[in-house]
């Protein structure tokens, strides 16, 4: 994707520009360099948007590269659903590449650190690993096998390869400063021993790279010129520059760290995302209740909608958390105009009209899209049964309830006035259906002004309306003060979906998954692709019609 139009300045975009004025480099290229082990969430939406827009306005590349280093944890699954999320949210790749593609040639370049005296293998346990290493206030202690000749950790790290070790009895580890103040240079492991089948290499390797070692390695020969990451790798720049420099790779790319994007009420770890999945507290990786880009598309968020936010936040330096109410203002932004206008019951309550004529049958003319004239008009049919909301009708109401009770008068959206005469209740005193009256004078559209009524209410015509599922969503996790210290999963939100079973205008008889509408009074909807058939309609709610937040200028 090509955009014209230009992003706001950011100190990435300053140094990028800085970078060709100098004559650094003569080509942008960058690469969204994503892990096969999950699904992408907002926060990698941010990623994507950070790279391809930057390759995009100074006419560079993008690669879209898979991180497959750890066999264990990589899915085919994962890879699909990530170009299907890339390409949905408006960006097209340069190059498709893999770190597998780079296997043997990483393979080469470790045997150059040994053979240089930069690498060497290491018998100790993977806790004694972490004993040796120290800490932020202590220095690290050397391994007993760290001085081991080049020849015997060549032959070492070949049997490794050759598979005659077991997993986690030997590893490759840099030599660079067991006393360095920074911990990711207290000789990191490069390579770890995983007999483990792999996506794409089959059981050729049961030793992978680890990513501090494989990352650079895989920007240098795809000649990436800014490999752009969040902050928490900003600690891992020197080694990333020491791999890179040690290796000897001809082409030095530089890495830049922003801030990743945070949200309230929003869970940003692949980790518990994929818990939620395996406890089966939802419904799977796109359940419209997950922040995946998956789940957001589920329920019916905009792509447009997402690049919008994602710009307004901008990139940073400094960590913040953004309100995630945020996100719902632009997708109510990108649906004002885009979204047809339609009446919808939730939650049933049925009306009988007893003076409108038995068997007769209207139809009413009603705008689209009132924001958007272009959109046209439509017909709904009016009779003398109708289903309204039951919140609607209140038999003994509080002062200033504008809608209907005996003896009330309120308009139908679109209709007439009608005037509630009689409640109809069970056996267990709970209301059924209304009897009502009609005035035939007040017809919307007529210029009727004998008489002003302060309640306007929706409704659906009850012989023509088709049955619909309604799902109304909240926050997943819950988050206040009594809930931060307990764990993860204790967390989670009883009353995160309710499932309702109400009624739409005839004309959504026709309509497609993804299809999304303005419910009158009730918010945006989108047309579940997941289980609606043609037997059944299911409505995802996307966002409600107002929030309480509001966007600074």
């Amino acid at each position: 994707m090509k955009n014209e139009k230009k992003v706001p300045s950011n100190f990435i975009r300053n140094i990028v520009l800085e970078d060709l004025e100098s004559g650094k480099y003569k080509e942008i290229i960058t690469r969204f360099p994503p892990e096969p082990n999950g699904y992408l969430h907002i926060g990698h939406a941010k990623a994507i948007i950070v790279d391809f827009e930057t390759a995009d306005e100074f006419n560079g590349k993008t690669n879209l590269r898979f991180d497959d280093t750890n066999p264990i944890k990589e899915d085919i699954e994962y890879i699909e659903s990530i170009k299907e999320d890339v390409r949905w949210l408006g960006y097209e790749w340069d190059n498709l590449f893999f770190a597998s593609d780079y296997f043997e040639e990483m393979y080469e370049r470790a045997k150059l650190l040994i053979k240089k005296g930069k690498a060497y293998v290491d018998d100790l346990s993977a806790e004694k690993i972490r004993e040796y290493r120290g800490t932020l206030t202590q220095s690290g202690k050397e391994s007993p096998y760290r001085n081991r000749s080049v020849e015997e950790n060549l032959a070492l790290f070949e049997a490794m390869r050759n598979g005659e070790f077991k997993d986690g009895e030997k590893v490759l580890r840099a030599k660079i400063d067991m006393a360095s103040p920074n911990i990711n240079m207290r000789d990191p492991i490069l390579y770890r021993i995983a007999h483990a089948t792999h996506h794409r290499t089959g059981d050729k390797w049961c030793i992978y790279p680890m990513y501090d070692f494989a990352h650079p390695l895989e920007d240098a020969i795809e000649g990436v010129t800014h490999s752009f990451c969040t902050l928490e790798f900003e600690d891992h720049r020197p080694l990333y520059d020491w791999v890179v420099r040690e290796c000897e790779m001809e082409h030095r790319p530089k890495q830049i760290e922003f801030a990743r994007l945070n949200m309230t009420n929003t869970v940003m770890s692949k980790r518990k995302l994929k818990q939620l999945v395996d406890h089966e507290i939802v419904d799977s990786w796109d359940d419209p209740r997950m922040p995946t880009i998956s789940g957001l598309r589920r329920r019916g968020y905009t792509p447009e909608a997402i690049q919008n936010f994602c710009k307004e936040i901008g990139v940073s330096k400094s960590n913040s958390v953004v309100d995630s109410q945020m996100l719902d203002h632009f997708v109510r932004e990108d649906l004002k105009m885009k979204a047809p206008r339609t009446m919808a019951i939730l939650r049933p309550l049925k009306v009988i009209i007893t003076n409108y004529p038995e068997g007769k049958v209207e139809y009413l003319e009603a705008e689209n899209n009132p924001d958007n004239p272009q959109m046209g008009v439509r017909k709904i049919p009016f009779s003398r049964e109708i289903y309204i909301e039951q919140e609607d009708f209140m038999e003994n109401p509080p002062k200033k309830y504008f809608r209907l009770f005996p003896g009330n008068e309120v308009r139908l959206k679109h209709a007439y006035f009608i005037k509630c005469n009689e409640v109809i209740k069970d056996e267990k005193g709970n209301v059924v259906e209304l009897h009502c009256t009609y005035d035939p004078e007040t017809k919307s559209g007529t210029g009727f002004t004998g008489r002003k009524v302060k309640g306007t209410i929706h409704w659906v015509e009850a012989s023509h309306a088709i049955p619909a599922e309604m799902r109304l969503y909240q926050s997943l996790i819950l988050e206040d003060e009594e809930q931060e210290e307990k764990d993860f999963l204790e967390r989670i939100n009883p009353n995160s979906l309710e499932i309702l079973q109400g009624f739409v205008e005839p004309n959504m008889k026709n309509v497609k998954p993804q299809d999304k509408f303005q419910f009158f009074r009730h918010g945006y909807f989108n047309v579940d692709p997941k289980y609606t058939t043609e037997d059944k309609l299911v409505f995802n709610r996307i966002v409600s019609l107002k929030s309480s937040f509001k966007l600074k200028k």
